[in-house]
Protein backbone atom coordinates (compact mmCIF):
# COMPACT_ATOMS: atom_id res chain seq x y z
CA UNK A 1 0.00 0.00 0.00
CA UNK A 2 1.16 3.42 -0.77
CA UNK A 3 2.83 5.58 1.73
CA UNK A 4 -0.34 7.80 3.44
CA UNK A 5 -0.68 11.39 1.39
CA UNK A 6 -2.80 12.67 4.13
CA UNK A 7 -2.47 11.76 8.00
CA UNK A 8 -4.42 12.60 10.92
CA UNK A 9 -3.23 11.70 14.37
CA UNK A 10 -5.52 12.46 17.02
CA UNK A 11 -7.33 15.50 15.82
CA UNK A 12 -9.86 17.07 17.88
CA UNK A 13 -12.45 19.91 17.47
CA UNK A 14 -14.00 20.97 20.59
CA UNK A 15 -16.88 23.51 20.90
CA UNK A 16 -16.93 24.27 24.92
CA UNK A 17 -17.90 20.45 26.15
CA UNK A 18 -18.76 19.67 22.92
CA UNK A 19 -16.49 17.19 20.88
CA UNK A 20 -17.73 17.62 16.83
CA UNK A 21 -14.12 15.59 15.74
CA UNK A 22 -12.32 13.57 18.76
CA UNK A 23 -9.11 12.05 18.48
CA UNK A 24 -9.31 10.98 14.85
CA UNK A 25 -6.72 8.99 13.58
CA UNK A 26 -7.07 8.48 9.85
CA UNK A 27 -4.06 7.74 6.75
CA UNK A 28 -5.05 8.33 3.43
CA UNK A 29 -2.86 6.88 0.63
CA UNK A 30 -2.12 8.11 -2.58
CA UNK A 31 -3.73 8.47 -5.33
CA UNK A 32 -7.21 6.25 -3.00
CA UNK A 33 -10.63 7.51 -3.66
CA UNK A 34 -11.55 8.02 -0.11
CA UNK A 35 -15.39 8.52 1.52
CA UNK A 36 -16.25 9.56 4.82
CA UNK A 37 -19.79 8.97 5.77
CA UNK A 38 -21.88 8.94 8.93
CA UNK A 39 -25.17 9.94 10.28
CA UNK A 40 -26.20 13.48 11.46
CA UNK A 41 -23.96 15.39 13.52
CA UNK A 42 -21.11 12.79 13.06
CA UNK A 43 -18.27 15.54 12.31
CA UNK A 44 -17.68 14.91 8.89
CA UNK A 45 -17.65 18.29 7.62
CA UNK A 46 -16.06 19.66 11.01
CA UNK A 47 -13.66 17.23 10.04
CA UNK A 48 -13.13 18.53 6.16
CA UNK A 49 -12.51 22.09 7.89
CA UNK A 50 -9.76 21.06 10.02
CA UNK A 51 -8.02 19.22 6.74
CA UNK A 52 -8.53 22.60 4.81
CA UNK A 53 -7.42 24.94 7.56
CA UNK A 54 -10.80 26.67 7.26
CA UNK A 55 -10.96 26.01 11.24
CA UNK A 56 -7.89 25.37 13.62
CA UNK A 57 -7.72 21.75 15.23
CA UNK A 58 -8.10 21.75 18.95
CA UNK A 59 -5.67 19.02 19.25
CA UNK A 60 -3.76 16.80 16.91
CA UNK A 61 -1.55 16.97 14.06
CA UNK A 62 -2.64 17.27 10.13
CA UNK A 63 0.33 15.62 7.58
CA UNK A 64 0.30 16.31 4.14
CA UNK A 65 3.18 13.95 2.17
CA UNK A 66 5.00 13.94 5.95
CA UNK A 67 4.74 17.44 6.61
CA UNK A 68 3.10 19.07 9.77
CA UNK A 69 0.56 21.57 8.16
CA UNK A 70 -1.55 22.02 11.39
CA UNK A 71 -0.29 25.38 12.05
CA UNK A 72 -0.52 26.63 7.98
CA UNK A 73 -3.08 28.69 7.02
CA UNK A 74 -5.99 27.74 4.66
CA UNK A 75 -4.61 29.83 1.52
CA UNK A 76 -1.31 28.54 2.48
CA UNK A 77 -2.30 24.54 2.54
CA UNK A 78 -4.05 24.89 -0.60
CA UNK A 79 -0.87 26.26 -2.13
CA UNK A 80 1.19 22.57 -0.62
CA UNK A 81 -1.63 21.12 -2.78
CA UNK A 82 -5.20 21.06 -0.93
CA UNK A 83 -8.37 21.82 -3.12
CA UNK A 84 -11.90 21.73 -2.32
CA UNK A 85 -15.16 22.31 -3.46
CA UNK A 86 -18.15 23.33 -1.06
CA UNK A 87 -21.41 22.37 -0.64
CA UNK A 88 -22.78 25.85 -1.38
CA UNK A 89 -21.18 26.97 -5.39
CA UNK A 90 -18.89 29.59 -5.19
CA UNK A 91 -18.38 30.24 -9.32
CA UNK A 92 -18.85 33.52 -10.88
CA UNK A 93 -22.38 32.82 -12.22
CA UNK A 94 -22.21 35.74 -15.24
CA UNK A 95 -18.19 34.43 -16.48
CA UNK A 96 -17.90 31.83 -18.62
CA UNK A 97 -17.58 28.42 -17.91
CA UNK A 98 -13.97 29.38 -19.25
CA UNK A 99 -13.33 32.66 -17.47
CA UNK A 100 -14.27 30.74 -14.04
CA UNK A 101 -11.33 28.00 -14.34
CA UNK A 102 -8.72 30.68 -15.54
CA UNK A 103 -9.73 32.78 -12.58
CA UNK A 104 -9.11 30.11 -10.58
CA UNK A 105 -5.61 28.97 -12.24
CA UNK A 106 -4.54 33.10 -11.77
CA UNK A 107 -5.46 32.94 -8.28
CA UNK A 108 -3.73 29.74 -6.99
CA UNK A 109 -0.13 30.98 -9.48
CA UNK A 110 -0.85 35.19 -9.15
CA UNK A 111 2.60 35.08 -10.80
CA UNK A 112 1.72 33.37 -13.77
CA UNK A 113 -0.70 36.49 -15.31
CA UNK A 114 0.82 37.25 -18.23
CA UNK A 115 0.03 40.19 -21.46
CA UNK A 116 1.99 38.31 -23.60
CA UNK A 117 -0.47 36.75 -25.84
CA UNK A 118 1.61 33.25 -26.80
CA UNK A 119 1.21 32.94 -22.52
CA UNK A 120 -2.32 33.60 -22.43
CA UNK A 121 -3.05 31.10 -25.09
CA UNK A 122 -1.32 28.42 -23.18
CA UNK A 123 -3.68 29.31 -20.20
CA UNK A 124 -6.38 29.36 -22.06
CA UNK A 125 -5.21 25.64 -23.86
CA UNK A 126 -4.93 24.20 -20.36
CA UNK A 127 -8.11 25.36 -19.34
CA UNK A 128 -9.93 24.41 -22.31
CA UNK A 129 -7.89 20.83 -21.56
CA UNK A 130 -9.70 20.64 -17.83
CA UNK A 131 -13.32 21.42 -19.13
CA UNK A 132 -12.51 18.47 -21.32
CA UNK A 133 -11.64 16.36 -18.44
CA UNK A 134 -14.79 17.09 -16.89
CA UNK A 135 -16.70 16.84 -19.93
CA UNK A 136 -17.49 20.42 -20.49
CA UNK A 137 -15.34 21.51 -23.56
CA UNK A 138 -18.91 22.43 -25.56
CA UNK A 139 -19.95 24.72 -22.56
CA UNK A 140 -16.83 26.45 -22.38
CA UNK A 141 -17.97 29.71 -23.65
CA UNK A 142 -21.57 29.79 -21.85
CA UNK A 143 -22.07 31.68 -18.31
CA UNK A 144 -22.43 29.35 -15.79
CA UNK A 145 -25.87 30.78 -14.55
CA UNK A 146 -27.61 29.32 -17.93
CA UNK A 147 -25.54 25.93 -16.95
CA UNK A 148 -28.07 22.84 -14.85
CA UNK A 149 -27.16 21.70 -11.27
CA UNK A 150 -25.32 18.93 -12.51
CA UNK A 151 -22.62 20.75 -15.26
CA UNK A 152 -22.58 23.29 -12.07
CA UNK A 153 -20.81 20.68 -10.38
CA UNK A 154 -18.54 19.80 -12.71
CA UNK A 155 -17.25 23.48 -13.30
CA UNK A 156 -16.28 23.25 -9.93
CA UNK A 157 -14.45 20.16 -10.55
CA UNK A 158 -12.67 21.79 -13.27
CA UNK A 159 -11.75 24.68 -10.93
CA UNK A 160 -10.70 22.69 -8.17
CA UNK A 161 -7.89 21.21 -11.03
CA UNK A 162 -6.70 24.40 -12.07
CA UNK A 163 -5.32 24.64 -8.66
CA UNK A 164 -3.50 21.51 -9.39
CA UNK A 165 -4.19 19.24 -6.19
CA UNK A 166 -2.75 16.55 -4.78
CA UNK A 167 -5.65 16.31 -2.67
CA UNK A 168 -9.47 17.12 -3.53
CA UNK A 169 -12.43 17.35 -0.89
CA UNK A 170 -15.64 17.16 -2.29
CA UNK A 171 -17.78 18.15 -0.41
CA UNK A 172 -21.45 16.66 -0.93
CA UNK A 173 -20.40 16.81 -4.97
CA UNK A 174 -23.35 15.34 -5.70
CA UNK A 175 -26.20 16.98 -3.51
CA UNK A 176 -29.09 18.06 -5.70
CA UNK A 177 -27.92 15.86 -8.42
CA UNK A 178 -30.55 13.37 -10.49
CA UNK A 179 -28.92 9.95 -10.54
CA UNK A 180 -28.28 10.25 -14.51
CA UNK A 181 -25.76 13.37 -12.90
CA UNK A 182 -24.19 11.42 -9.91
CA UNK A 183 -23.41 8.33 -12.53
CA UNK A 184 -21.72 11.33 -14.76
CA UNK A 185 -19.66 12.62 -11.64
CA UNK A 186 -18.53 9.08 -10.51
CA UNK A 187 -17.27 8.93 -13.39
CA UNK A 188 -15.15 11.72 -14.05
CA UNK A 189 -13.86 11.59 -10.89
CA UNK A 190 -12.88 7.76 -11.43
CA UNK A 191 -11.25 9.01 -14.65
CA UNK A 192 -9.25 11.52 -12.14
CA UNK A 193 -5.41 10.98 -12.55
CA UNK A 194 -4.11 8.87 -9.59
CA UNK A 195 -1.80 11.88 -8.85
CA UNK A 196 -4.74 13.30 -7.37
CA UNK A 197 -6.07 12.17 -4.43
CA UNK A 198 -9.71 12.18 -3.84
CA UNK A 199 -11.79 12.26 -0.69
CA UNK A 200 -15.34 12.99 -0.75
CA UNK A 201 -18.04 13.77 2.39
CA UNK A 202 -21.22 12.39 0.60
CA UNK A 203 -24.32 11.49 1.76
CA UNK A 204 -25.45 9.30 -1.67
CA UNK A 205 -24.47 5.74 -0.34
CA UNK A 206 -24.84 5.00 -4.22
CA UNK A 207 -22.09 7.53 -5.29
CA UNK A 208 -19.91 6.16 -2.32
CA UNK A 209 -20.16 2.92 -3.16
CA UNK A 210 -19.59 3.27 -6.74
CA UNK A 211 -16.11 5.70 -6.30
CA UNK A 212 -14.90 4.71 -2.76
CA UNK A 213 -12.16 2.18 -2.85
CA UNK A 214 -11.99 2.70 1.12
CA UNK A 215 -14.77 4.20 3.50
CA UNK A 216 -14.09 5.95 6.87
CA UNK A 217 -17.56 5.78 8.91
CA UNK A 218 -17.49 8.53 12.19
CA UNK A 219 -20.16 8.61 14.83
CA UNK A 220 -20.33 11.08 17.19
CA UNK A 221 -16.95 12.72 16.53
CA UNK A 222 -15.01 9.57 16.43
CA UNK A 223 -14.01 7.01 13.80
CA UNK A 224 -16.06 3.98 14.10
CA UNK A 225 -14.37 2.24 11.02
CA UNK A 226 -12.45 2.53 8.48
CA UNK A 227 -12.29 -0.19 5.76
CA UNK A 228 -13.03 -1.72 2.65
CA UNK A 229 -16.23 -0.31 1.24
CA UNK A 230 -17.50 -4.52 1.32
CA UNK A 231 -16.48 -4.33 5.27
CA UNK A 232 -18.67 -1.24 6.17
CA UNK A 233 -21.44 -3.16 3.96
CA UNK A 234 -21.43 -6.06 6.85
CA UNK A 235 -20.66 -3.87 9.91
CA UNK A 236 -22.99 -4.47 12.46
CA UNK A 237 -22.01 -1.44 13.77
CA UNK A 238 -22.37 1.04 11.07
CA UNK A 239 -26.12 -0.49 11.03
CA UNK A 240 -27.18 0.20 14.20
CA UNK A 241 -25.41 4.00 13.89
CA UNK A 242 -27.22 4.89 11.27
CA UNK A 243 -30.68 3.03 11.76
CA UNK A 244 -30.46 1.89 15.46
CA UNK A 245 -31.39 -2.10 15.95
CA UNK A 246 -34.18 -3.72 15.31
CA UNK A 247 -34.58 -1.91 12.04
CA UNK A 248 -35.23 -2.45 8.32
CA UNK A 249 -31.27 -3.15 6.63
CA UNK A 250 -29.54 -0.30 5.66
CA UNK A 251 -28.63 -2.25 2.27
CA UNK A 252 -30.37 -4.38 0.49
CA UNK A 253 -28.19 -6.86 0.20
CA UNK A 254 -24.32 -7.85 0.52
CA UNK A 255 -23.55 -6.32 -3.19
CA UNK A 256 -24.85 -2.94 -3.39
CA UNK A 257 -26.61 -0.16 -0.86
CA UNK A 258 -29.81 1.25 -0.58
CA UNK A 259 -30.32 4.28 -1.39
CA UNK A 260 -30.37 6.34 1.52
CA UNK A 261 -29.32 9.96 2.25
CA UNK A 262 -27.58 11.49 5.01
CA UNK A 263 -25.65 14.24 6.16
Amino acid sequence: MSEPLLSLSGVSRHFGALKAVDAVDLGIPAGSRHALIGPNGAGKSTLFKLITGAMPVSSGTVALGGSDITGLSENQRARRGISQTLQHSSLFLTQTVLQNVLLAAQRHHPGRRSLVPRRQAAARERARALLADVGLEQRSDTPVAALSHGERRQVEVAVALACEPRLLLLDEPAAGMSPAESARLVGLLQALPESVTVVIVEHDLDVVFALATSVTVLHLGRVLLTGSPDQVRTSDAVQEAYLGTGRESLFLDGTGPAHLEVS
